[in-house]
């Protein structure tokens, strides 16, 4: 029997078969990938093949092949990856300039991710009704950043519901990761877009201006118009994980555009003569932020250096 893996909730993984029925699965016996060193082996957005048993529960037997993923470093100084979701159209980050801070760090390695398995990202600015002053500067300066580079940027309140038209037909027919920092809003989109998806949704920490997990597990959540969504856990940090060093700048457009110039072909873009991407920094071509961001995760493979706030 095939099906989807619609649901992932730690050990069990709810499979959708092709006749549309929900079958409760394990993984059978020592079932681990070629390759890839994960704590989840089977990854919500999966096509795979079950066995059922007499007792209406199954065996997950085999994984087809993914035509991509997202993967992130499952914790602070892990060789491990979790993959957050399989076989996507798209995903979109829903940022938050404050109530909670979104870092450029946070959001460019996610970007970054996407790029190297080749998975569109539009980055949706959630809680526009909060942003005056420095944060609405703030705002229009990301946006302006990131449109320029070429990642499609929206504004929603989805509070009021503002933007949330465009945001349905972005998402018509297609299945989308929708990813985040706890407390961004992802529960309140989704309750918006789902109705009666019931999901419930948190407070920030006022003393930490962070927001608390209401996601425990991933879901792919049909709907109304055609497609999914995969809901998914807040994520606090973003370890970038099977990455070599002299690939890191190509998942970064504007450095790979600038790179081409570099005297050097294995230039690094930290210290070297006739580096044209530290030129382009220093004349702004390259944003300071995004530069930034792009070395931290070339220190990645110094495993010291990486911290749950990326």
């Amino acid at each position: 029997m095939r099906g989807l893996v619609i649901k992932n909730t730690g050990s069990w993984y709810t499979v959708r078969t092709d006749d549309g029925r929900d079958i409760e699965s394990k993984i059978k016996g020592n079932f681990r990938l070629k390759d890839i060193r994960t704590t989840n082996p089977v990854a919500v957005g999966d096509r795979v093949d079950i066995d059922i048993n007499a007792e209406g529960t199954a065996f997950i037997t085999e994984i087809e092949d993914r035509k991509n993923y997202i993967i992130r470093r499952a914790s602070n100084l892990s060789k491990q990856s979790h993959i957050i979701a399989a076989n996507v159209d798209q995903a979109m980050l829903i940022v938050t300039v404050n109530y909670p801070i979104t870092t450029t760090v946070f959001i460019d390695r996610f970007l970054a991710t996407a790029e190297a398995y080749r998975v569109p990202v539009k980055l949706v600015f959630n809680k526009i009704d909060r942003y005056h002053g420095g944060d609405r500067e703030l705002l229009d300066g990301l946006i302006n950043l990131y449109t320029t580079i070429g990642y499609p940027c929206s504004e929603l309140c989805a509070r009021s519901e503002e933007g949330l038209d465009e945001l349905k037909e972005d998402l018509k027919g297609k299945i989308t990761l929708l990813s985040g920092h706890s407390g961004v809003g992802k529960s309140t989109i989704i309750n918006k877009l789902v109705p009666g998806a019931g999901l419930r949704t948190g407070d920030i920490s006022e003393y930490h201006n962070k927001g608390m997990h209401t996601t425990t597990f991933s879901e792919m959540i049909p709907l109304p118009d055609g497609g999914y969504l995969i809901d998914t856990p807040g994520i606090k940090g973003f370890g970038t994980i099977e990455m070599e060093g002299a690939e890191i700048a190509h998942y970064f457009p504007e450095i790979f555009k600038f790179s081409a110039d570099c005297k050097f072909n294995n230039c690094s873009h930290r210290h070297e003569p006739g580096c044209a991407v530290l030129r382009a920094v220093e004349e702004h071509y390259i944003s300071e932020s995004r530069y930034k961001s792009y070395l931290s995760i070339l220190d990645d493979k110094q495993e010291s250096k990486y911290r749950e706030e990326y």
